[in-house]
């Protein structure tokens, strides 16, 4: 349910800044599993190990679950390198 949470709250900050939601999307596709069109439910999502690990070696915990704002703060950053 975190995530979902997560998920939400910056569904409502892209719907106030769209520039926002290009910057996400390119994170998501970044972390999505390679070969995900192979197998079900065929969707670009990162594997659940990676995400924990992610996870941990920024907050410290595999159960970790960011705030909007450094999820934000990340994806700016992201698009500001490339």
């Amino acid at each position: 349910m975190p995530w979902l949470r997560l998920t939400l709250a910056l569904l409502s900050h892209v719907a106030r800044s769209p520039t926002l939601a290009a910057d996400l999307l390119r994170v998501v596709w970044n972390f999505r599993a390679r070969s995900w069109y192979r197998k079900p439910p065929f969707l670009p999502l990162p594997p659940r190990e990676y995400v924990r690990w992610r996870m941990h070696t920024a907050y410290g915990s595999y159960d970790a679950i960011p705030s909007v704002e450094h999820v934000i703060r990340y994806a700016r950053w992201v698009a500001n390198r490339q």
